[in-house]
């Protein structure tokens, strides 16, 4: 057996591979283990001024503009220009960094692929590294896979889509690797073995001189664009390439970000190309941050879409604000996926893309993103007959009237019902998408949307939600209180109904019970947990010798 070349400090805890020694190399731990000890004392604060503003939310106050920073608000600053090869960002693909997805994804048609670290995986040893092996393949252009089943050889066409890398939150540790005894802080690894390895032929292949690009997840605050700033600052010093090189976008995907998006851009802006509406991490947001306001309670999660003024609001903001800073107004995910057995359905469900797109483009944002390469044709479709200028419309498409949207706009309650099969649908996703997370898989398909932990999240907090305030449903013409005693009836019905569904075998071999156990415990403990994956992680991390780790 072999073992991992590591530096002073570093201590591997996961299976050795050659494969993956080639990634974990000494030179590129060593430059992930710098960023940790330059940067861990500043994320730990920012983790706690996180938890310190959660706790002004649960006595009470909300969230608004700060005072302190109006002059970057006010101001007519902007963000470096944008990069020729990101110019046109009309269709984006999101998916997980396994090697068939990478190349059909990169070959979709889609005009960016964001391979994803975060939501869309589930962060086990394997995934990781296998993850690295991969985006490292395509950055070289050497990537193929052999479906031995279907007997076919997939590999990258001419001219690909441009990749964008998205790393984990500040929040979840790496705990196969520690670095100084701590573990490592999973974004910092997520990037820095990324950047080391591909940042010379990305910028020659794909980047046309800039580059590597990123979308970064789960800000709350300015505070953390800051040490995003100079992380990238930091490894382009490192790495002898000119500073503004590295791009990202910022993923506005929790409610108190939605008052910090100048200040965000200010922070990022020689290392900006936008912001991107990820909203059904928003949606969950919205819960998590009014979590003790009984006045807030959310009708089901169908409900909750795009035409909620609190929705819109934040959409148009977004769109102002990006273009008034010369930068990307990313529009959000369509979850939906191609119905193949059902005709009628798949032309309803690609109806309601082909709206939200539209509404998107018309609004004024320059791109959109797809879960499924099946949706790309029609997407791009409708984005490029109805742009008011290509191959964005940064300069064409002000919307200057979504300046005067106010706090209220942007925290206005949702409207709408709440029923029993809300419960339930929230109990059957959250349990299976759970599962499947154990199992390994972080991006699952369940009644024909495309789930990952950011739709799961939503089904969670929103069910501890209504239990915790005793919430009516109210939409099926019978008011019933969500009750401890009616939740366990719906636990226990629902993985009934997921075993009918799924058939006894693979219920049996499946995760389904540790997943109910899990999301049961979670939707009634006292106190919300901050996130659905950072409980569970404990139950994917196995350190060589076999052994369960404890965070």
């Amino acid at each position: 057996m072999g073992s991992y070349d590591v530096p002073e400090g570093v201590d591997i805890r996961g299976r050795y591979d050659e494969e993956f020694a080639r990634i974990l190399t000494k030179e590129a731990l060593q430059f992930v283990a710098e960023l940790q000890r330059e940067f861990r004392g500043r994320i730990k604060y920012a983790l706690e001024c996180r938890k310190e503003a959660q706790k002004k939310y649960n006595l009470g106050e909300i969230p608004g503009f700060d005072p302190a920073t109006k002059n970057i608000r006010d101001g007519d600053w902007v963000c470096a220009g944008v990069p020729p090869a990101v110019a046109d960002r009309t269709v984006e693909i999101t998916g997980p960094v396994e090697r068939k997805m990478i190349i059909n994804a990169l070959n979709s048609g889609a005009k960016v692929f964001m391979a994803d670290f975060e939501d869309a995986l589930s962060p086990n040893w394997e995934n990781l590294m296998r993850g690295h092996v991969n985006l490292r393949d395509a950055v070289n252009g050497t990537i193929s896979y052999e479906d031995k089943i279907r007997k076919r050889m997939y590999k990258l066409n001419e001219k690909p889509a441009v990749l964008f890398v998205r790393p984990r939150g500040w929040h979840l540790p790496e705990s196969h690797i520690l670095i100084d005894g701590e573990p490592a802080t999973g974004c910092l690894l997520d990037f820095g073995l990324y950047f080391f390895h591909n940042h010379n032929m990305f910028r020659a292949t794909q980047g046309a001189g800039s580059g590597p690009f990123f979308y970064l997840p789960k800000m709350e605050h300015s505070r953390e664009a800051k040490i995003w700033n100079c992380v990238f600052e930091r490894a382009e010093n490192v790495a002898g390439i000119e500073k503004g090189s590295i791009r990202a976008t910022v993923l506005i995907e929790t409610l108190p970000a939605v008052f910090q998006m100048d200040e965000i851009l200010y922070e990022l802006k020689d290392h900006s190309v936008g912001l991107n509406c990820g909203r059904w991490d928003y949606i969950f947001s919205y819960v998590k941050t009014f979590q003790a306001h009984p006045d807030r309670l959310l009708p089901d999660r169908v409900l909750v879409g795009m035409s909620q003024h609190f929705m819109k609001s934040y959409s148009e903001r977004l769109i102002y604000t990006c273009h008034r800073r010369h930068v990307h107004a990313m529009g959000g995910m369509a979850a939906q996926i191609p119905i193949k057995d059902d005709k009628v359905a798949n032309e309803a469900a690609m109806e309601l893309v082909q709206k939200d797109k539209l509404r998107e483009v018309r609004a004024g944002h320059d791109g959109t993103w797809a879960a499924h390469p099946g949706l790309i044709p029609d997407i791009l479709q409708v984005f490029t007959s109805n742009m008011t200028s290509k191959p964005n419309q940064i300069f064409s498409m002000k919307r200057e009237d979504a300046a005067s949207i106010t706090e209220e706009d942007l925290l206005q309650r949702p409207r709408g019902v709440r029923t029993l099969e809300g419960l339930r649908l929230n109990t059957r996703v959250g349990i299976q998408y759970l599962a499947a997370w154990l199992s390994g898989t972080g991006s699952v398909p369940l009644y024909n949307l495309m789930e990952d932990a950011a739709t799961a999240e939503i089904s969670r907090v929103q069910n501890w939600q209504w239990l915790k305030h005793g919430a009516v449903l109210d939409g099926d013409g019978v008011k019933v209180k969500v009750t401890l005693e009616l939740f366990g009836k719906v636990v226990e019905e629902e993985m009934a109904r997921i075993e009918k569904e799924v058939g006894p075998e693979k219920f049996k071999n499946g995760l389904y019970k540790d997943a109910s156990k899990i999301f049961t415990k979670q939707c009634t403990s006292p106190e919300l947990d901050d996130f659905l994956t950072l409980d569970a992680y404990n139950n994917i991390v196995v350190h060589h010798p076999r052994s369960p780790s404890r965070l």
